[in-house]
C-alpha cells in the first residue's frame, strides 16, 4: 500500500504556489462595457497601457471603459461581386464603348480566319 501513496506524482514535483513561481506582478482591474449590456473585467499590469476599447468575449461587439458612452456596432458592408466593383469604376457609357470595341475586335479576328479560344 505504501507504493500507492506516490501514485499520480512525478519525481521532483512539489507544492505549487507563490514560492515556486515567484511574486505576481502588481495588477489593476479594468471594466469594459459593450452595447449589449455585457460587462467584462480584465486584469492588466500596472505598467501596461490600458486600451480604450476591447472586443466583448461574449458577443464580439466593441466594448469601452466608459459605461455611459458605449461604442456602437461597426457597419459591415455586404459582399460585393466583381460586377459591382466594375460598376463603381465604369459608367454605363464607358461599359457600352468597351463592349463595342471588344465585339469589333472579335469580328475582325473571325474575318481574318484566326482561331479564337
Amino acid at each position: 500500500m505504501a507504493a500507492g501513496a506516490i501514485r499520480g506524482s512525478r519525481i521532483g514535483s512539489g507544492p505549487m504556489g507563490e514560492a515556486e513561481r515567484g511574486e505576481a506582478a502588481p495588477r489593476q482591474s479594468v471594466t469594459y462595457f459593450c452595447s449589449n449590456d455585457h460587462v467584462t473585467e480584465l486584469q492588466f499590469s500596472i505598467e501596461a497601457e490600458v486600451p480604450e476599447s476591447w472586443d466583448c468575449p461574449r458577443c464580439g461587439m466593441p466594448a469601452s471603459i466608459d459605461e455611459q458612452n458605449r461604442p456602437t456596432a461597426p457597419k459591415i458592408e455586404p459582399y460585393k461581386t466583381h460586377l459591382a466593383y466594375v460598376k463603381e469604376r465604369r459608367s454605363e457609357e464607358e461599359a457600352a464603348e468597351i463592349l463595342t470595341e471588344a465585339i469589333e475586335t472579335l469580328r475582325t479576328k473571325r474575318k481574318s480566319g484566326e482561331v479564337i479560344f
